[in-house]
């Protein structure tokens, strides 16, 4: 029997995003900016308590909205759950976007608006930033004039760790009264600079958040959406009924109840990453200003060599000479962590 399965064009077309995600468990992970301080210890307690027969139910929600969303300092209504930030950059394709239809993107950025588009067959308009990575706001506005289904910023911006103003947003959010303006603040805890308090003026106004970071859940895979209850309601209606497991909720609500874990995780950041700056500066090398939990390095001609040295010392980083050549994302760990790094880069400048 010949079979030949009629598979949509636009996932024949699209490019293929394979994160480097096997492989890593015995390694020093600097290359996917998560908490590698881990979760609070209260997370683990409250997985503990979970018994058979809560494990064998469908989940209910209404509890963990209504906890979450005082983290969140919106209403439950206001607050969509989804499994990971990754799915809920989905439900906007889902959502709003048919295929062909434009959709705006700043890149370089976090490739998954380029995944999802590709996916739904999207016509993706793609504005590139500045040299130094300042951010396009003209171009930007202009892209607006022709009414996208949506605009996608990452702020803090993943990889470069750059702000854009909050200013600058206002604008875009009035001159986009037909694009679902989605701000993707994954890393706020580190920025300080959130558009959440906007939701109720702005009804285009979408901002996505994560535990996957700040809270160190990662692997349970837990995103946010925060937004008018009416624009949620649109984009529940392409929502699966039961879309987060239960660990996901408990761990989320016990990790939140911890603040000063998560404090204590974020004031690290604070110190550490001016701390490996000056430190790379002495030794020659130049990182873009960041508000984020990693750096966005330029290794010049070292940088292919120094992933490889690393990697034999079972510390991986994220190559990024897709945006230039020898350019490397690091993720801040803690202070043992970064000084190993330190160490193994000064030995392999030393070596090489």
């Amino acid at each position: 029997m010949n079979v030949s399965l009629p598979v949509r064009q636009a996932i024949l077309d699209r490019r293929t995003y394979e994160p480097p995600g096997e492989g890593r468990g015995d390694k020093l992970r600097l290359d996917f900016n998560e908490n590698t301080a881990g979760c609070s210890p209260a997370v683990r307690r409250a997985l503990g308590k979970l018994t058979p027969q809560m494990l064998s139910m469908y989940p209910e929600y209404d509890r963990s909205t209504r906890r979450l969303s005082r983290h969140f300092h919106v209403k439950p209504e206001q607050l969509l759950l989804t499994n990971g930030g990754d799915d809920a950059l989905r439900l906007f394709f889902d959502a709003f976007v048919d295929a062909g239809t434009d959709v705006v993107i700043v890149e370089p950025t976090f490739p998954m608006y380029r995944y999802w588009g590709e996916v739904a067959g999207a016509k993706i308009n793609s504005i590139p930033y500045g040299k130094s990575f300042e951010f396009p706001t003209d171009a930007v506005l202009q892209s607006l004039a022709t009414s996208p289904r949506a605009l996608f910023i990452c702020n803090p911006n993943n990889p470069t760790g750059t702000l854009v103003e909050k200013s600058v947003i206002e604008k875009i959010l009035q001159a986009a009264p037909r694009t679902a303006v989605v701000i993707d603040e994954a890393y706020v805890e580190f920025s300080g600079v959130t558009v959440a308090p906007w939701i109720e003026k702005y009804q285009q106004l979408f901002v996505a958040r994560t535990f996957s970071k700040a809270a160190g859940l990662a692997s349970l895979r837990l995103g946010a959406i925060l937004a008018n209850p009416d624009s949620l309601a649109i984009l529940r209606r392409a929502t699966a009924p039961f879309p987060v497991n239960l660990a996901a909720l408990i761990a989320a609500e016990a990790a939140v109840a911890d603040r000063k874990t998560m404090q204590r995780y974020v004031k690290s950041i604070f110190r550490l990453r001016p701390w490996f700056e000056k430190e790379l500066r002495k030794l020659g090398f130049k990182s873009y200003p960041s508000a984020g939990n990693f750096l966005l390095i330029d290794f010049g001609d070292a940088g292919s060599d120094l992933i490889t040295y690393l990697a034999k010392y079972k510390i991986i980083v994220r190559d990024r000479r897709d945006i230039a050549p020898g350019h490397i994302r690091v993720s801040i760990g803690t202070q043992k962590q970064m000084e190993r790094l330190l160490k193994l880069i000064k030995r392999f400048l030393k070596d090489r």
